[in-house]
């Protein structure tokens, strides 16, 4: 009788936390991707799925840094070539903290791009794994190819 009292507790505390009235979070904080070690810090790698979650609750400005251009994802804010990143600082949000997204064809241009800025103290740095590739064999669109 003893065990059963017990498992019933257990139950209905399991319950009663699976239920709690947290709320959920937004969609753009559910993606956690994959932390990128680099000097001065990390930036963080995201799939296409990933990018299409945060795409949905966007909160950071986008930027495309591949060169030559061969077209964006839908709601890219910026293009700034990858090597010129640090000359166009200005373009970015001068709050270091800010949520930046770069991608580029493959990921290559980006993860340099990315490595820049984290190098210059930008602490908020996501980079879309596979670039407009993976974008674009997951079957979605690019804008002005």
């Amino acid at each position: 009788m003893k065990r059963i009292f017990i498992i019933t507790l257990v139950m209905g505390a399991i319950l009663l936390a699976a239920c709690g009235g947290s709320t959920a979070p937004a969609a753009s904080s559910e993606v956690v991707g994959k932390k990128i070690s680099v000097s001065g810090g990390e930036y963080t790698d995201v799939s296409v799925a990933e990018l299409q979650t945060m795409l949905e609750n966007k909160d950071f400005t986008f930027v495309n840094v591949h060169i030559p251009f061969e077209g964006d994802i839908p709601n890219t804010d910026l293009s700034i070539p990858f090597d010129e990143i640090d000359q166009n600082l200005d373009q970015l949000p001068a709050d270091k903290d800010a949520k930046i997204v770069l991608y580029c064809r493959s990921d290559r241009m980006s993860g340099i791009a990315a490595e820049t800025l984290v190098e210059l103290g930008y602490t908020n740095i996501w980079n879309l794994d596979g670039g407009f590739n993976d974008w674009e064999a997951a079957g979605l669109p690019l804008e002005g190819e």
